[in-house]
């Protein structure tokens, strides 16, 4: 793929270049692409059976949506230098779903397809840093011209629609095409998950840990949680990554950041070593992995059928700090009709210009444009070493530790890291 001073195809300098990944211990890891989820996974060499059933699935790559034929894929990330883009996509999907848990599936009044979640992933070069931005799902956008289903023509692009309106449009490389306008930057990898795959993956996770601040009810899915600490999966994960109406807010806006706080404390579970040191739950969540891909509720770009990818993605970013584990909402502002929101290319750029230079962030904004979260604490690394003290003088023929200065986002940004702790915030 092009360098940075290099345009792509279409003009645009990718954000992501690759480059070669060490491989510091003798693990097997997968990385899950739950669409609403950021997870990593590692395996010892007792687990390495879940490998063999990985291997074992490469049908899958037949069903598997290809972003740019153009493109030659990269074999793996250790043969490409730079960081990496993966687009993360949760569909609000009929098929496939129990009517008795998704009551609107048997009324059929929402039919097609859209990306009410979409979140974009970015693994940057050394030093690794990790980098989620969601998407609101009622941004308007442009929607370029996408391919038809049949390969037989392209869609008509159009001027401005909801960004979750381009997967109904053309699919999961509709969305693709979609993002990479907006943010001007080239996107590797994508995959779309459905409700019934997030129930099943995060059921193979074990639970997350989640905060809320007061009770909340929401009729619209279902879920009931009183104040305090809960660890939720299975179908009770995917209400509390759905709900919206009992949280902030109501909007979307406050969603997202109940998204994020599910995803952070996952984070942090992951890399405690809760699930990475269990060969078992490891080869349970390889084993639902393929399955869900064989089911039609998890949609794989072409790239990511390869297991050494896989790898090579996971072992990238699962020691990665956690203030460097940034999850932020793209900065918008309401429409004046205030039913929409609309982007602030300005202070995005800020954000997508410190990702191409892999600047570290820091955020100065609120957790939340929605109201959805608040901020509790922070949570150390485990095992982590105290950073030394910058004010303290070397040694005689010590060299001074290099350090990066955080690039401040505009306050209008909001998000957390992995290092935060927060909890959802009931709605008024």
């Amino acid at each position: 793929m092009a360098g940075w001073n290099q345009p792509s195809a279409e003009g645009r300098a990718p954000l992501a270049r690759h480059g070669a990944l060490k491989s510091r211990h003798p693990f097997l890891t997968l990385l899950s692409m739950l669409g609403v989820v950021l997870g990593v996974f590692g395996v010892s060499a007792a687990g390495i059976a879940a490998y063999n059933v990985w291997d074992a699935a490469q049908a899958i790559s037949a069903n598997a949506v290809v972003l740019d034929g153009g493109e030659p894929l990269p074999p793996s990330l250790g043969a490409i230098e730079g960081g990496v883009n993966l687009l993360l996509v949760g569909s609000d999907s009929c098929e496939g779903q129990d009517v008795k848990l998704f009551p609107r599936c048997a009324n059929d009044d929402s039919p097609g397809e859209r990306n009410d979640v979409t979140m974009l992933l970015h693994i940057s070069d050394e030093p690794r840093r990790v980098t989620v931005v969601s998407f609101p799902r009622d941004m308007l956008v442009p929607i370029p011209s996408c391919p038809e289903e049949d390969g037989e023509g392209d869609y008509a692009a159009l001027s401005s629609q909801m960004i979750n309106a381009s997967y109904q449009y053309g699919g999961l490389a509709c969305t693709v095409r979609t993002v990479e306008s907006l943010i001007d930057e080239q996107i590797d990898f994508a995959a779309a998950i459905r409700w019934t795959g997030v129930i099943n993956m995060s059921d193979a996770i074990g639970g997350v840990d989640v905060c809320v601040a007061g009770d909340i009810s929401d009729v619209h899915t279902g879920l009931n949680l009183t104040a305090g600490t809960h660890t939720l999966q299975g179908v009770e994960a995917l209400q509390f990554l759905r709900i919206r109406h009992g949280i902030g807010d109501g909007s979307d806006l406050g969603r997202i950041s109940n998204q994020q706080q599910f995803m952070s404390s996952m984070v942090r579970k992951l890399q405690s070593g809760a699930v990475l040191s269990n060969p078992a739950t490891l080869l349970n969540l390889a084993t639902t992995f393929i399955s869900q891909v064989q089911e039609g509720q998890l949609v794989l770009s072409s790239g990511l059928t390869k297991p050494a990818l896989m790898v090579q993605i996971a072992m990238a970013v699962k020691d990665v700090p956690y203030e460097d584990i940034v999850f932020v909402q793209y900065p918008t502002v309401y429409s004046n009709d205030g039913r929409r929101v609309l982007p602030v290319k300005d202070a995005a750029q800020v954000l997508f210009d410190a990702l191409k230079a892999n600047q570290p962030l820091a955020l100065t904004g609120d957790a939340s444009q929605g109201y959805g979260v608040e901020v509790t604490g922070e949570v150390a690394q485990p095992g982590a070493t105290p950073a030394p003290d910058a004010t303290e003088t070397p040694l005689a023929g010590e060299t001074p530790a290099a350090t990066d200065t955080r690039v401040e986002l505009p306050s209008g940004i909001a998000g957390q890291t992995a290092a935060q702790t927060t909890c959802t915030v009931p709605e008024n």
